[in-house]
């Protein structure tokens, strides 16, 4: 986790150091007086936006999904971890076998945040990365209406 924190962190600098640089470059084609200049100049400032834009959106999600998985432990609702691979994963065998409770759970609960967050873990545990966000996002929205 700590890992995934510092990449995220190198990102954000990375990403500070590139808006400062196009913004530089967009400056200089703007001065050109030229209308492909202009173009060019909106382009280098809009596209970095867009990467700020989605940077944020992704760090929010991280640090709201983190709080949520805190007060899970804390609650003594996480889920039974799942025997792992060597490479330390959860093993896939294991993660399908405990998967139907973690749904049936959450169609048992369907307002509960701590319900779609262990279903957001089983859909991790299985490899289904788009599933799991989904169901991440709909613990943090109920989470916000408690």
């Amino acid at each position: 986790m700590k890992l995934n924190k510092a990449m995220a962190f190198v990102m954000a600098l990375v990403l500070a150091l590139y808006l400062a640089l196009a913004l530089r470059h967009a400056l200089d084609f703007f001065s050109s007086g030229e209308p492909i200049g202009y173009a060019m100049g909106a382009a280098l400032l809009v596209l970095p936006l867009i990467g700020v834009w989605i940077l944020f959106v992704e760090v929010r999600f991280g640090i709201r999904l983190d709080g949520l998985v805190r007060r899970l432990e804390r609650a003594d609702g996480m889920p039974e971890p799942l025997p792992a691979t060597p490479s330390g994963r959860a093993d896939l065998d294991a993660a399908l076998e405990a998967f139907p409770v973690a749904r049936d759970d959450a169609k048992a609960n369907p307002e509960s945040w701590e319900s779609w967050l262990r279903l957001s873990m089983a859909y991790d545990a299985a490899r289904d990365r788009k599933r799991a966000r989904k169901a991440a996002r709909k613990a943090i929205e109920l989470s916000k209406a408690k």
